[in-house]
């Protein structure tokens, strides 16, 4: 009966926050192309072939004429330098198009934004359209953003100081974004959202890429069949946050998998100072101190992960009460598994996992080094398999609306000194002039 009324007066309290969590997915107030549905990947053409090549002193002297002159499967292969433009590559008539700057080291090709054009390439129902070797600066939405599309390869890319997400995929079916870098980001470094639901899905792979010194390392809103590996998420407000809204169609997220990733040291205060002023709503915040949170979904696996030096938790999975679909609310059936916190004690978490027992049939099973669980109730993390309802406690609701309702999130904290790693500082409180994390691809 305590428990009863501790949910009770959580939800409560939360409710005063309801219009914030529907509007967090603040990306779609931007002038975006509307969405469409993608349909099966469009036909792969079959040249001949030709490579447009983009210089100050070439036929093509912007990126955007090169692909406007382009075929279905040519080439723009784009020169050293600065590039101020914002550059579309939209419809059918460019599908199967590469553009490619320098792989090797793609911060010799710039597209600069100023802080005033919108995004630096966007593909809006183009299939298949390759982006590699290319660093996009300073723009007000996006780095790279692919929307309406069957398939996507965004490769040695760099994002930086973007003004809501550097790599960004929405209502696709399957895609990439591998080996690239994202940092600064007002809002996410990465984003995969409104995933169309599918029967025979697609997937999306994001392999080997680095989000540091953004609200969020990785944040997908109704994301689905997105794999996260080998990649590494430190120094941002929060790590990684799969999460399920209104504010976008196909709740709740589902079938994703986070795995072999290194997640530590997500305790940047956005808030207080960045370099950027963070693009979230100020009513529901992401609280800096978290390694990973799962807000409601199902069917989603975290194993194999580092997670180590966050301050307020590792792992917190909670529902998002306020979906319209009740059947969407709850945690079902995912499972965290086969990770690593602490680094050996080493570089410890605040608290390690952080849960409410919300759902059926999610499961804790293989974790090393796990030292703290709020509760402090083994029912409440069940291992694995697990069939039953799950059991639920009111604790970690509370936790969340401190945190991230009333924010108080720095007296949340529970600090421990970080093991130091070479060329890189903890960022907490923002200056400038310090290495918090990398600024080229190796």
């Amino acid at each position: 009966m305590q428990h009863r009324l501790k949910v009770a007066a959580g939800i409560t309290t939360l409710a005063l926050a309801a219009p914030a969590l529907a509007g967090t997915a603040v990306a779609q107030q931007q002038d975006y192309p509307p969405p469409s549905n993608p349909g099966s990947v469009q036909k792969k053409p079959k040249g001949p072939f030709k490579t447009l090549e983009v210089s100050k002193k070439g036929k093509f002297r912007t990126i955007q004429a090169a692909v406007n002159a382009a075929k279905p499967g040519d080439t723009v292969k784009i020169a050293d330098g600065v590039y101020k433009e914002s550059v579309q590559v939209a419809g059918a008539k460019h599908r199967f198009i590469k553009l490619v700057g320098n792989v090797k080291q793609p911060h010799k090709v710039v597209l600069e934004g100023e802080n005033k054009r919108q995004n630096g390439i966007t593909v809006n129902g183009a299939d298949a359209v390759t982006m590699r070797g290319i660093k996009a600066r300073r723009y007000k939405a996006n780095g790279f953003f692919a929307v309406n599309v069957t398939g996507y390869a965004m490769d040695r890319l760099i994002a930086e100081l973007p003004g809501t997400y550097g790599l960004y995929a929405f209502n696709a079916k399957g895609g990439s974004m591998t080996n690239s870098l994202s940092y600064y980001a007002a809002d996410g470094s990465y984003y995969v959202g409104q995933t169309p639901e599918q029967t025979r899905p697609v997937q999306t792979i994001i392999r080997n890429v680095v989000g540091w010194g953004s609200v969020v390392g990785y944040t997908g809103t109704n994301s689905r069949y997105v794999t996260i590996t080998k990649s590494k998420f430190f120094n941002n407000a929060l790590g990684l946050a799969p999460n399920s809204l209104d504010s976008e169609k196909f709740p709740p997220d589902e079938q994703n998998v986070f795995r072999d990733n290194d997640i530590y040291w997500n305790n940047f205060d956005v808030y207080q100072k960045a370099p950027y002023k963070p693009n979230v709503n100020e009513d529901f915040i992401y609280p800096p101190g978290v390694g990973a949170i799962l807000l409601s979904g199902r069917d989603n696996r975290f194993e194999g992960n580092r997670i180590y030096g966050n301050w307020l938790g590792g792992f917190i999975g909670v529902p998002n009460v306020f979906l319209k679909n009740p059947a969407d609310q709850p945690l079902d059936r995912n499972i965290v598994s086969g990770n690593t916190f602490n680094k050996g004690g080493a570089d410890m978490n605040g608290r390690d996992m952080v849960y409410n027992g919300s759902g059926t049939g999610n499961c804790f099973g293989g974790n090393t080094g796990v030292m703290t669980t709020v509760p402090a109730a083994p029912e409440v993390y069940p291992a694995c398999p697990n069939t039953a309802k799950n059991v639920e406690n009111g604790e970690p609701i509370g936790l969340m609306l401190s945190w991230a309702v009333q924010k108080q999130y720095r007296a949340g904290w529970i600090q421990h000194p970080h093991a130091a790693q070479a060329g890189m500082e903890p960022l907490v409180d923002w200056a400038e002039g310090k290495s918090y994390g990398p600024t080229t691809l190796k």
